[in-house]
């Protein structure tokens, strides 16, 4: 081997255990995770999704049959955003927390694309041929929206807006609900960089 190439690799070696840092826990909703102007940031889907749970949950239009908790079935969420992003961040907390309400479930045997979980609409399928019934009722809402992003510079300092739409529609079409939230973070980009 000659002496550049030893060298070379020698250098990279102690560049790569350089950059190698030990990893800390911290809270996702607490003050020392990393925000960026880039992308939205786990604190941001998890406030985006609080804000929606207790508008929702708030507003008193959900409404169930008796003892029974309404069916919520999730529509499509539109992603008008630069990031490919997974809109479950946002409908997964919010499912959660429903479903936890006790006001609410969530199916997932029917949804806009087919079922999220197909061994379940197969069993539900299953039972419903045998038996020559309908197994479960139709969902009571719908959950629909949009996230949009919006973004200005001025001269290093830059700014991103995230908008967070959400509908609730019952059954017949009609939105009984609707929340929007705003996050909005501003970051400088350096003068020179890599």
């Amino acid at each position: 081997m000659k002496p550049s190439s030893y060298s070379l690799i020698l250098g990279v070696a102690l560049l790569a255990g350089c950059a190698t840092q030990n990893a800390t826990y911290v809270d996702p909703n607490g003050t020392h995770t990393l925000a960026t102007v880039n992308k939205i940031n786990i604190q941001d889907w998890s406030n985006a999704a609080e804000t929606m749970i207790n508008s929702l949950l708030d507003s008193g239009k959900v409404q169930t049959h008796g003892t029974e908790p309404a069916i919520l079935a999730i529509s499509r969420i539109l992603n008008n955003t630069t990031e490919q992003i997974d809109i479950d961040m946002l409908t997964k907390k919010m499912r959660v927390a429903l479903n936890k309400s006790g006001k609410m479930v969530t199916t997932t045997t029917q949804g806009l694309g087919g079922a999220e979980d197909p061994l379940a609409k197969g069993l539900q399928d299953q039972e419903a041929f045998i038996k020559n019934t309908k197994v479960t009722r139709n969902p009571d809402y719908t959950l629909s929206g949009k996230i949009i992003e919006d973004r200005a510079r001025v001269g290093n300092v830059r700014q991103a807006s995230y908008i967070f739409q959400l509908s609730l529609s019952s059954s017949d079409g009609l939105a009984v609900w609707e929340e929007e939230k705003t996050i909005t973070k501003q970051g400088t980009k350096p003068a020179a960089g890599w």
